[in-house]
């Protein structure tokens, strides 16, 4: 035998090894069969081989799905025992369709199946395809032909250029424009008063552009970004007709101030390096390349389909995906175009699609996986998943929101309900890149969920949202677990009315706790790092630290018992606890915080009504200027009853204006009842400090 085929042998053993003998859900099964995909594979070979035999006739599988279907045959034929894994060389896999995975495909508890990449390569598994043929075209630009999809709304959301994400041009290059008037809808209508068209600025709006039909309309109203396509343009009255309707009226906030837009894939605006255009019409890109880019041999991607992997069970029949695992894979270049009617402005974004779909999925995995450059959210748990768990991902350059949770409501047949999601350990970052509503982590209609370690920055809206019923009807949301999360960088001055965490609804024995979140920034109003929005209810918050928020550390709109306790809300600029309506029983109970401010009040809004309680706080403004109260000056409030036994004193951060709130030894809090915590322990764990 020769020393090379001893080598290979070697490898292979010791493959087997690492892959069969790791701790956590299914890796401690024995490996019964392994198969081998490879770019350089072929599904008429059995799929048993690393590599290619030298004399060509044998070796790894081409495709997924002849690997599925051979792991399939095995277990039809009861022939596996142990578990079978499946092995993905490095290189691109061109995926012609999404892999599916349906009940025959289950494994077992003793005998998972698992595609992972072989160690130390990095298979990508593309929904997209290569653009090649790019020739120079005038001012710069490069231009290729692609295939036109049939429906003809479909516009290229994003280019992968040598592994970068390129974005269409916009106008204007940076900021927005605003809206000039309503077209003759009423300003004061109600804020969800659709409308269809919008008047605009002639020093704004580019009405010589020849391909604004092509275009695509971002409005930016409330906490939601309208998606529109132009069908007109009266220039005369100066009002542009869009093709469908939105959900809410053309204005910023509550008010009648009008709503902010710009314009994605327009022609006129491709003069940034980076940028392109995708003419329908022409079937043809135009790309501005940067510094250093040459498209004769850039590797260009465009994202074709709208998912990757579906797995497909019938909770309704009992029958269930079970014992999947996807480990070590990149999941990547996608694209979800909304259906005719569907401006995509609902709050959440909460329509958009995942590229990775489970439906009447049980005991399945996703562990250490990257997802980019997808065209909404990333991960979609829907109806009838139970004991699912997403550890150690990195998502990033997406569409819409990074994971989002979905089951049967309060009134769907219990077979439809979604629960008990392991969601810990992964880095969601730079999200809602074309709809700017998605979530970090969406849950809404689930129970017994956590969501722990996580870090999630750079979106444009929430970082964490727990329920979907609005006010106190029944809600399938409860027991979730939100803790030890590092979210920061959310809202960044495009959407208002947004949390670092936010919660909807009933919600008895929810916990949100050790969670880190600092600059929340919104456009208007609604900067709040954790916001019980509409009829929360029986939530405790506790051992969080929250900071440099734009509207308040607290905000609950209206709810019934909630607990906020033990907690850090320093330094928001307008307001630090906010309570928005009065209702006859106790909104939450407040104590053993610490609020620290330098600006703004301490507290906001309606407060005058004495439904909750508060006392054991430890208040201090670092400016000098005197604390005031809704009912007037301190003594005032403490004489209605109010904050009894908390006090006025600095807490003695160590650092407060660096972000370091660790309390030194003499810190009054302490006397008071507050329990350090430490907030570095939020964020993700190293590997081996994960478990299971």
């Amino acid at each position: 035998m020769t020393a090379s085929r001893w080598l290979q042998l070697f490898v292979g053993s010791l493959v087997l090894l690492v892959l069969g003998q790791g701790v956590g859900q299914g890796r401690t099964a024995q490996v019964g069969a392994t198969f081998y995909v490879s770019p350089q594979g072929n599904d008429a070979w059995s799929g048993r081989k690393e590599q290619p035999t030298p004399d060509g006739q044998d070796g790894p599988f081409r495709t997924l799905v002849r690997a599925r279907d051979a792991v399939r045959q095995l277990r039809s034929e009861n022939q596996l025992k142990g578990a079978a894994l499946v092995l993905l060389r490095g290189g691109r896999y061109e995926l012609a369709e999404p892999l599916v995975l349906s009940p025959a495909d289950s494994g077992r508890a003793d005998s998972p199946t698992r595609f992972a990449a072989y160690p130390g390569e990095k298979p990508i598994l593309s929904g997209g395809r290569l653009v090649t043929g790019w020739k120079p075209a005038s001012d710069g630009l490069w231009t290729a032909s692609v295939a036109e999809k049939a429906d003809p709304s479909w516009t290229i959301p994003h280019l992968a250029v040598n592994g970068v994400v390129r974005q269409p041009s916009r106008l204007p290059k940076q900021g927005t424009f605003t809206i000039a008037g309503l077209a003759g809808a009423d300003p004061k209508a109600k804020y969800n008063t659709p409308a269809d068209r919008f008047e605009f600025s002639a020093e704004q709006f580019p009405v010589q552009d020849k391909h604004l039909d092509q275009a695509e309309v971002i409005v930016l109203h409330f906490w939601v970004a309208g998606n529109y396509r132009i069908t007109r343009l009266d220039e005369k009255a100066r009002i542009v007709y869009l093709d469908r309707k939105s959900k809410r009226r053309f204005t910023e906030a509550h008010g009648p101030a009008p709503a902010r837009y710009y314009l994605r894939n327009v022609y006129s605006g491709l003069s940034e390096p980076g940028t392109f255009f995708h003419d329908r019409q022409n079937n043809r890109l135009l790309y501005r390349p940067t510094r250093g880019e040459n498209l004769a041999t850039a590797e260009v991607v465009m994202p074709r389909l709208d998912a990757l992997v579906k797995l497909e069970g019938d909770p309704l029949k009992g029958q269930y995906v079970e014992y999947v695992r996807f480990e070590g894979l990149t999941l990547a270049d996608t694209q979800y175009t909304p259906a005719l009617g569907n401006a995509v402005d609902e709050q959440a974004a909460s329509s958009v699609p995942g590229a990775i779909r489970l439906r009447g999925a049980r005991h399945c995995l996703l562990r250490d996986c990257q997802l980019v450059r997808l065209g909404g959210y990333g991960i979609e748990v829907g109806e009838g998943c139970r004991h699912n768990t997403l550890v150690g991902n990195d998502l990033s350059q997406l569409g819409a929101g990074g994971i989002k949770i979905n089951g049967g409501n309060a009134s769907s047949r219990p077979e439809l309900r979604t629960g008990d999601t392991e969601v810990t350990d992964n880095h969601l970052h730079h999200l809602g890149t074309r709809f700017h509503a998605g979530v970090g982590v969406l849950l809404m209609h689930a129970d017994r969920n956590r969501i722990a370690y996580n870090h999630i920055h750079h979106l444009y809206y929430t970082g964490i949202s727990v329920g979907w019923v609005w006010g106190y009807a029944p809600s399938v949301s409860r027991d979730n677990r939100i803790e030890y999360n590092r979210i920061h960088n959310i809202g960044q001055g495009l959407l208002s009315d947004m949390g670092g965490i936010y919660t909807l609804g009933v919600s008895p024995g929810t916990v949100v706790r050790h969670n880190v979140i600092h600059d929340v920034e919104s456009f208007n109003y609604g900067g709040w790092g954790i916001y019980t929005d509409e009829g929360s209810t029986g939530i405790v918050i506790e051992n969080n630290l929250v900071y440099r928020t734009k509207s308040g550390g607290f905000h609950q709109h209206y709810g019934k018992d909630n607990v906020i306790r033990n907690n850090i809300f320093a330094l928001a600029r307008t307001g630090q606890l906010i309570r928005s309506r009065s209702e006859p029983h106790r909104s939450f109970t407040i104590e053993r915080n610490i609020v620290y401010f330098d600006e703004g009040n301490l507290f906001g809004s309606n407060w005058k009504d004495g439904n909750f309680r508060i006392d054991h706080n430890l208040y201090w403004r670092a400016d000098g200027k005197p604390i005031t109260t809704p009912l007037g000056d301190w003594a005032k409030w403490q004489a209605a009853g109010h904050d009894v036994h908390s006090r006025l004193a600095d807490p003695r951060f160590r650092d407060p204006k660096k972000g370091d709130f660790f309390l030194l030894s003499d810190s009054p809090a302490l006397e008071l009842g507050f329990k350090p915590f430490d907030p570095c322990l939020a964020g993700p764990r190293k590997p081996a400090q994960r478990g299971g």
